[in-house]
């Protein structure tokens, strides 16, 4: 396969189709999976196939490490890396907040900070792992040692800043801090794991004072970000943590509702999933579990749970890295196998499974966008896969590589560690690109119609 950077300038008029007439719709990205964090991206005149020569590449910058995928906003994008100090035998370096124009990659301004990461594990000491979010002319960033930080989006000036460390005893975890921030009215909420009674904690959006503070932390937080959703005639605050799904009132932090389940090694990694009265959460020791949501209340009970304590490929819906989709009555998903499937929402049994989309790996990884009638794919080998899914069966239109993968944090199928390079970090749609990065670069490439025609 060609290395990207031939690609660049490259226009193909063969194979690449636009949306039909009528107004073109396109937004930001400012936040972890998109405006509304359900991984639905709305931008219309998109290529419909991919050109035979690539993506056209519109500019690359230079970054260091990080899992940290991209925010776009108001003309920018925003990108956290990490780099160790030298000569450092403690993992001390510091993070660094990147802001790039938009359209020409142009650096605007950068924020650097110190950072720990010595109770990191050293083979995913790397950088940071939660996306920025940014809120009007603030850009909030959760680094991977827990340093909470508030930045003014056009100047870089720090406005405000916790260790949530020191002020909140949270216990880095063995991956690192990584969840993403989430904005809801004037409260900036944060997945913790503060101690004795700060799993969750709301801060004032100016200031960074505690607005209230929820849930006893008897677990480890876990990796996954929360979301806010409207059920049951009230908005609800959905955290999956190391012990169970809770859903809080997110003005108060008032738990309106919780499911016990517990998840061995704090492994909550994907996001809760919510499509009507669906609300999912997938992982691998414990399969799945699928709660029906009350219409008319806060409320919610079990449709099914799938638990796999032997780790084997049993569960309908085991994912661990990847979050799932569920559209209709379906869920589609990659189980931390490698293994695509389609699952029935309802019962949770599988209705098919193939092996097209990535390699079968353990830990596999992939992230799904959806647009319109078909998902962006973009697995873990750093290639863009345009595909559609339903109860039938899974229809691939096409695929082409987006970005080299660079990052050595995992084994292969004889399970020693760096056998291949992965790609990790969810990319940003906005405005009719797509923006990606690895450990050496930061990449905006072209799927609007126009730019081939």
């Amino acid at each position: 396969m060609p290395d990207c950077r031939t690609w660049i300038g490259i226009v193909a008029i063969t194979c690449v189709v636009g949306l039909p007439t009528g107004a073109l719709n396109a937004e930001d990205w400012p936040q972890w999976r998109g405006v509304d964090r359900d991984a639905v991206w709305r931008d219309t005149g998109l290529v419909e196939r991919f050109p035979d020569g690539g993506l056209v590449v519109k500019w690359r910058v230079p970054v260091r490490g990080g899992f940290a995928g991209p925010a776009v906003a108001d003309g920018r994008v925003f990108v956290l890396d990490y780099q160790e100090t030298p000569g450092s035998r403690t993992m001390d370096g510091h993070e660094r907040l990147v802001v790039l124009d938009e359209e020409t990659g142009a650096q605007l301004w950068t924020q650097e900070w110190p950072a720990a990461y010595r109770n990191i594990h050293v083979k995913f000491a790397i950088g940071p792992r939660a996306t920025p979010t940014v809120h009007g002319d603030r850009v909030y960033i959760l680094g991977a040692a827990g340093t909470l930080s508030c930045f003014d989006t056009e100047t870089g000036d720090l406005i405000w800043r916790v260790d949530t460390v020191d002020d909140y005893s949270v216990t880095v975890p063995v991956f690192g801090v990584s969840q993403s921030p989430l904005v809801e009215g004037d409260h900036l909420i944060v997945l913790l794991g503060g101690e004795p009674d700060a799993m969750v904690v709301a801060f004032d959006t100016a200031t960074g004072a505690e607005a209230w503070r929820a849930i006893e932390t008897t677990s480890e937080p876990g990796y996954s970000s929360p979301i806010v959703i409207t059920a049951g005639g009230v908005r609800q605050l959905i955290v999956w943590h190391a012990a169970a799904v809770t859903s809080l009132d997110p003005a108060t932090g008032d738990i309106w509702w919780q499911y016990d389940f517990p998840v061995a090694s704090g492994l909550t990694i994907g996001t809760p999933v919510r499509s009507g009265r669906y609300l999912l959460v997938t992982q691998v020791e414990n399969g799945g579990l699928m709660l029906a949501l009350n219409p008319d209340r806060p409320a919610a009970r079990l449709l099914w749970e799938g638990v796999n304590l032997s780790r084997t490929d049993r569960p309908p819906q085991g994912a661990t890295l990847s979050t799932p989709v569920v559209a209709g009555d379906a869920i589609y998903g990659l189980s931390s196998y490698g293994e695509f499937r389609g699952v029935d929402a309802v019962t949770g049994a599988r209705l098919w499974s193939t092996d097209r989309l990535t390699p079968h790996e353990r830990w596999a990884n992939s992230y799904l966008v959806r647009n319109g009638d078909r998902w962006f794919v973009i697995n873990e080998t750093g290639e863009l896969v345009m595909a559609r899914f339903n109860p039938a069966g899974y229809e691939e239109i096409d695929r082409t590589l987006l970005l080299e993968p660079t990052t050595q944090t995992r084994g292969g199928a004889s399970g020693r560690w760096d056998d291949r390079a992965v790609l990790w970090a969810h990319p940003a749609f906005a405005n009719r690109h797509v923006i990606a990065r690895n450990d050496a670069e930061v990449v905006r490439l072209s799927l609007a119609a126009d730019d081939y025609q």
